[in-house]
């Protein structure tokens, strides 16, 4: 079964990730794609705290990702792979492929960010970025939980 869901959250492993999302796609493996969380056995062992034992999760870099993706694309397990950012999904999506679907789940308040939607924040840059994305073959939608209606890229503003 392929990855079920690529997420951009700046969150990353957070409650809305495994029980909003993981619950009801039975997701038995996540892939956390961050060169910082990669190097960081400290803040791997605060994630790992927020999944239940039966989830497997994987820390990769960037580079890793690139490398292995076509690996967890082919899991015969239901995976997630989520990223913090808008840059690392992009590097992934240029060095593997079309990801697929790829949801935008929570990117918050920081400078230079306008709220495009309640959960949704992006430079336009970001959301250039996105659309970039989307151009390229991905469906790009913003959906915070997965009962809640998805938006696609291109009515963000």
């Amino acid at each position: 079964m392929p990855l079920l869901l690529y997420r951009v959250d700046d969150r990353l492993i957070h409650g809305q990730v495994v029980v909003g999302w993981g619950r009801p796609l039975g997701i038995q493996f996540i892939v956390l794609v961050d060169d910082g969380v990669r190097d960081s056995d400290w803040e791997q062992d605060l994630y790992r705290m927020g999944v239940p034992p039966n989830v497997e999760v994987i820390f990769a870099s960037l580079v890793e990702g690139v490398r292995l993706l076509g690996g967890w694309q082919h899991d015969p397990r239901p995976g997630l792979l989520l990223t913090a950012d808008l840059e690392t999904m992009a590097g992934l999506q240029r060095g593997a492929g079309t990801l697929g679907r790829i949801n935008l789940g929570g990117i918050h308040h920081k400078p230079g960010r306008s709220e495009r939607l309640p959960y949704i924040y992006l430079t336009d840059d970001e959301l250039a970025q996105a659309r970039q994305l989307a151009e390229s073959g991905a469906v790009v939608e913003a959906q915070d939980v997965p009962t809640a209606p998805a938006v696609a890229v291109g009515a963000l503003r």
